[in-house]
C-alpha cells in the first residue's frame, strides 16, 4: 500500500460555515478515484493546482493515426513578442517537430473516464463513448504532475502522485458539497488596451480559489493575501500590482511572481468561447465577483465530428466532414490563435466560421456572433498543414492554405 500526504481538516472556521451556505460546486470536477492497489476515494478534484472545474483544460499530445504520421515536419507553435517599456519591438517565433502526433487538450466535462497507461500516458474515454490516448505535452499528464488532490467525502482531503492512479471515473458531484479550497475565482479579466473578458479565473497558473494565497512584499514586510478577500488587483507597473481590498484598503505589494513581470500568466474561460491568457506586460485589472451560474458536467457532450462547407479562392465549394489543420476534426478539440497579443484557446464547438486574411491570419466568428482576428499560430497562418474535407460520396479534398477561402461550420 503506497502512502498518501493526507490532510486532516478538523475544525470549520465560522468563515468557512458562512461561505458554505451559498457555495454552489455543481462546477467542480468530480470524480471516483481508483488506486493501483483497488482503493477507492471519491469528491471533488483538484488536478494539477490549475485545473478544478469542468471548463478547465487538461492538455496533452494526441497520437495521430498511422496514415498521417509519415515524414518529419516543421510547424511554428506560437509567435511571441519582444517588449521594452510595453512597447512591441520585434517577434519571434517557437518551433516544434512532429512526428505522428500532436498538440491537444479538451475541457474536463467531455470525459468520462481516464485510465493511466504509462509514465506519462493515459487513455480518454469520452461520453461519446470515443477513446483518445494522450501522452505528455504538459505537467497535466505524468510524473512531471504538480499534485492531484480529492476531497474524499468520507477522509478529507488525500494527495496523490501519478503512479498511485490507475483510473478516474468522472461524474456529476452534489451542487452543495463545501470545498476546503474555497469557491472557484471568478471576475472580469481586463488588458491593458481595455479588452475585457469575463469568466473563471486562474491566476499565476496555479491560484484557483478564494481560499488561495497570493504572495507578496508591502514596505518590505512579505503578505499573504487570501484571494477570497480581494476585490481587485491592477497593474501597478512591471514589478508591482496595486490591491484593492474587500475591507476598503489599498495598497501596492512588489516582490514575487504574483505581482511582478515573473508572473506566468492570468487565464479567463468565457462561456461560449474558452480560454484566455495574458500575460503580465498585456494585463490591466481583474475584479473578482460571483459567478451568475455554475457550469454543470451536463453542459458537456464528448464531441462529434465537425462539419461544414469550405470555400476556396476559385469559387469552389466542398461540404463534408472537417479535418482542420489536418489533426482537429471533433467538436472538443481546440484552435489556438493570438489576438492583441493575448492568447486564445477556442473550442472548435464554438465557431461558426473561419475566413483567411492573407498569409498571417485569420478572422475567428463564434456562433455568438463574437468576430477575432488572430495569428501567430499555425492553425490560422500560412504554416496551416491543411484543410481536408471528407465528401458525403466518400472522396477527400485537401484545401491548402493559399487556396482556402473561408469556412462554415455546420450548428
Amino acid at each position: 500500500m503506497k502512502l498518501f500526504n493526507l490532510f486532516v481538516i478538523s475544525v470549520l472556521t465560522v468563515t468557512a460555515i458562512c461561505t458554505a451556505a451559498h457555495a454552489d460546486s455543481s462546477g467542480r470536477i468530480y470524480g471516483k478515484l481508483t488506486t493501483v492497489d483497488g482503493d477507492v476515494y471519491e469528491g471533488l478534484i483538484r488536478w494539477d493546482k490549475n485545473e478544478a472545474s469542468w471548463v478547465d483544460i487538461l492538455n496533452g499530445n494526441k497520437e495521430l493515426p498511422r496514415d498521417r504520421q509519415s515524414g518529419r515536419r516543421k510547424y511554428h507553435d506560437r509567435e511571441k513578442y519582444i517588449k521594452i517599456l510595453g512597447i512591441t519591438i520585434g517577434r519571434t517565433r517557437t518551433y516544434r517537430y512532429e512526428r505522428g502526433s500532436a498538440q491537444s487538450g479538451m475541457c474536463f466535462g467531455h470525459i468520462a473516464s481516464m485510465e493511466v497507461t504509462g509514465d506519462d500516458a493515459v487513455r480518454l474515454t469520452l461520453k461519446s463513448g470515443d477513446t483518445v490516448e494522450l501522452e505528455g505535452g504538459s505537467t497535466d499528464i505524468g510524473e512531471s504532475i504538480r499534485e492531484i488532490i480529492v476531497e474524499d467525502i468520507d477522509e478529507g482531503e488525500i494527495e496523490f502522485e501519478w503512479d498511485d492512479i490507475e483510473r478516474i471515473d468522472f461524474m456529476q458531484g452534489s451542487g452543495g458539497l463545501v470545498s476546503n479550497f474555497g469557491e472557484r475565482l471568478y471576475g472580469t479579466l481586463k488588458s491593458r488596451r481595455g479588452d475585457g473578458f469575463t469568466g473563471w479565473i486562474c491566476w499565476d497558473v496555479d491560484e484557483l480559489f478564494t481560499g488561495d494565497i497570493l504572495d507578496g512584499k508591502r514596505n518590505r514586510r512579505t503578505s499573504k493575501i487570501e484571494f477570497g478577500d480581494i476585490a481587485a488587483i491592477e497593474r501597478y507597473s512591471s514589478n508591482a500590482a496595486k490591491m484593492f481590498m474587500k475591507s476598503g484598503d489599498e495598497f501596492v505589494l512588489r516582490g514575487t511572481n504574483d505581482v511582478d513581470d515573473s508572473n506566468r500568466g492570468i487565464s479567463v474561460y468565457v462561456e461560449g468561447l474558452g480560454q484566455i491568457k495574458m500575460q503580465w506586460d498585456d494585463f490591466g485589472r481583474i475584479e473578482f465577483t460571483e459567478p451568475p451560474h455554475q457550469v454543470p458536467y451536463d453542459e458537456f457532450d464528448g464531441g462529434r465530428r465537425l462539419r461544414g462547407t469550405v470555400y476556396t479562392e476559385d469559387g469552389e465549394a466542398y461540404t463534408g466532414s472537417i479535418r482542420w489543420d489536418d489533426d482537429e476534426e471533433l467538436t472538443w478539440e481546440i484552435l489556438d490563435g493570438d489576438f492583441r497579443d493575448i492568447e486564445f484557446d477556442i473550442e472548435f464547438g464554438h465557431i461558426k466560421g473561419i475566413e483567411r486574411r492573407g498569409d498571417h491570419s485569420s478572422i475567428v466568428t463564434l456562433w455568438d456572433g463574437t468576430s477575432l482576428r488572430l495569428d501567430g499560430t499555425n492553425d490560422v497562418d500560412e504554416d496551416n498543414k491543411g484543410i481536408f474535407v471528407q465528401l458525403d460520396i466518400g472522396d477527400e479534398i485537401e484545401i491548402e492554405w493559399d487556396r482556402f477561402e473561408r469556412i462554415e461550420f455546420a450548428d
